[in-house]
């Protein structure tokens, strides 16, 4: 005898029904990233304490974003027309990792480049 019996299985290819999953809400926490490491010169010096602390919160969104694309987004026919996309999850999470430990803009762009180059992929499978 079924618990719930009025129930039916739903299938899905992701957690929910597509149009949940966008890697633009990384960028939106990676731009913010960079935006800090630019203005921090000129903030003064409560204001730098407080962008540390925001650019840190921030790039960890970013790896948390990044995560939930690659682990519940992306599938194991993705990864058979673009082999290199585990390597390109893994240096992006990394450079996020980077980024709370640097203030230097070039490090928030390389962040940017490289959400980039999995957005590219992204909308690639969105149109198969």
């Amino acid at each position: 005898m079924k618990l719930f019996p009025h129930i039916k299985p739903v299938y899905a290819h992701c957690d929910l029904p597509c149009g949940v999953y966008d890697p633009a809400q990384a960028r939106i926490e990676a731009q913010s990233v960079l935006e800090i490491m630019k203005k921090y010169d000129g903030l003064d010096e409560h204001n730098k304490l407080r962008a540390i602390i925001i650019k840190e919160q921030r790039a960890e969104l970013v790896k948390n974003h990044l995560w939930v694309l690659w682990t519940d987004y992306f599938k194991p026919v993705h990864l058979e027309k673009y082999p290199d996309l585990h390597t390109k999850f893994w240096m992006a999470t990394k450079q996020a990792g980077e980024c709370k430990h640097h203030l230097e803009p070039e490090e928030g762009q390389k962040l940017l480049d490289m959400i980039d180059e999995i957005a590219a992929i992204f909308w690639e499978t969105k149109k198969a």
